[in-house]
Order: C-alpha cells, then structure tokens, then sequence
C-alpha cells in the first residue's frame, strides 16, 4: 500500500519508559541472569527477553518462568528479583538525547502565551504538544527507577501518569493491546485547558522501544518511533517493517476488535536514538525558551 503522508501536527506525545526514557533493560538483563546463574540456569537470550518487554509484570514473570525452569517457585523469583533491583534501578540514568527532547516538548507550552510570536519576532508560530507517560512499571518499581530524576519526571505531570498498576487498566489487557496508551490520551484530554479541542489518536506520537510496545501504539490508531536497544534491533533484523506496523502477533487472539497497522503504512519509523529528534516532521514547533 502507499504509505500516509497527509498526517494532522502531532499533538501529544506518549512516552513508555524502560528503556526508552531510562537505561533500565540492561539492569533488568543482569538481575536475572544473577538469579538464573545462582540456580543453575543458562543466562536470558534476547530472544526470550524481547517477549518480555514492554509486558505487564505478571504477564512477563509467566513468560519467564515458563522459559527458564527455574527450581523455585515464582515467589521466590520475585523475592529474589525484587532485592537485586532495588540496588540497581535508583542508579537508572536517562538515555541519550531525552532530556534535550522532553525540555523540548516541555517548552511547547509557551505557545500558549499571547506574546510567544512576539518573543521571537513574529518567526514562528506554533501549538502546544502535550505529554503523558504509559509504562509498565508498577509504583514501586516507578519510584525506586526515578528517586534521583524528579526534575527530568517533572514534565511528566501527575494526573499524565499511567503505571502498570493503574487499576482503570483491565486485567490482562497491558501492553501489547492498546488499552494504555488510549487511557494516557484520555488523562491529557480529561486535562486540557477550557475550548481546547480533544486530541486524536491520529494527532498522537507514541514513544517505544519494545516490539510489544510498538504493537500497542498500533492498536491504539497513534503514530508510533521505534528506538530499540540495539540487541533488540538486532533480534529482528529482517523484520522491521513488521514491527514497525505492529503485526508479530504479540497480542494474540486478545487483539482480534483492536486491530494493528499495515507494512510500510507510514504511521512509524524507527530511530537509532532519540538525539537529533526530526520536530519538523511531525508538525512540532520548539517554544522560544527552547530555542533561546
């Protein structure tokens, strides 16, 4: 099919977080080869770590537990698990080009202000991009993840802040179904200021490193960046353009009344980085203390 091309200015921006935001994947990577070493198991492939990704908790633990046949019970696993990420994920540091991006995307709201053009001497206009986080991560894990980085969260404000257990997320319907990320549209339109009119998921620009992750922006009907960890990109060498449309079959029979995208459709690209961001492709005009 000929790929979309007429899209609306991006509109809101829906950040997932692990591994995307944070350098977390290699932490959660060496915690559980630390507990599959100390039980006689063979250390986690990408493979097995790629359907992990991106997964509510409970649902990535069956997962897991199914592949490493580990001689203790699930319990013990998370007792286990538990302990060796408290240690690690307060260390978490963002990745490369996020804060420039999220100061970025923050510094949108100026265009709210009667005088922004005049502050740049009438050389551009432009429209405020909301954000919202929807991660996986549970509150616990949240908070131990982001204990050093309330300035770069702060973005991020409170009601636009979906977790994993965020209980308006119905049981079994995380990530890959699209269920979180319309529920974090939903928080920016149920907060958008008076005559603002509601955004759409065409007008939405979803943030993933995770093939499950893209699939659920895909279900969602959002555009979608794909930014992998590198052994991920590597994993699926050759089926890019699948990932990209969301159609590896992540969801399941689950997905069947939310259906993905098409190959090549033009809703998603991927990225090496989020450095460099391309704004002018998506519609995204820097405030003036951005480009101050």
């Amino acid at each position: 099919m000929a790929p979309k091309t007429d899209f609306p200015p991006i509109r809101a921006c829906l950040f997932d977080m692990d591994g995307l935001l944070l350098d977390t994947e290699d932490i959660y990577t060496r915690c559980i080869n630390t507990i599959l070493e100390r039980h006689g198991r063979p250390k986690m492939p990408w493979s097995v770590k790629a359907k992990l990704q991106g997964r509510p908790m409970t649902e990535s633990n069956k997962i897991f537990m199914a592949w490493s046949q580990l001689p203790i019970p699930l319990e013990q696993f998370q007792k286990e698990n538990a302990e060796l990420q408290s240690q690690h994920f307060p260390h978490a540091l963002p990745l490369a080009g996020v804060e420039e991006l999220l100061a970025t995307l923050d510094s949108t709201r100026y265009w709210e202000t009667k005088d922004a053009a005049a502050a740049e001497g009438g050389a551009k206009s432009g429209h405020r991009v909301h954000i919202a986080l929807a991660t996986s991560s549970q509150t616990v894990n949240f908070n131990l993840k982001t204990s050093k980085l309330h300035d770069l969260f702060s973005v991020f404000e409170a009601p636009r802040r979906v977790l994993g257990d965020d209980p308006r997320i119905g049981s079994g319907r995380g990530k890959p179904l699209p269920d979180i990320y319309l529920l974090a549209l939903k928080t920016i339109n149920e907060t958008l200021a008076p005559g603002e009119k509601p955004i759409t998921p065409e007008e939405c620009l979803v943030f993933e490193d995770s093939v499950p992750g893209v699939e659920a922006g895909r279900r969602a009907g959002m555009r979608v960046v794909w930014c992998p960890h590198p052994d991920l990109k590597v994993e699926y060498a050759g089926r890019e353009p699948e990932v990209l449309a969301g159609t590896t079959g992540e969801a399941g029979e689950a997905g069947n009344d939310t259906p993905p995208g098409e190959i090549e459709d033009g809703w998603s690209e991927y990225l090496p980085t989020l450095e460099k961001f391309p704004y002018d492709h998506y519609g995204i005009v820097p405030g003036p203390k951005a480009s101050a």
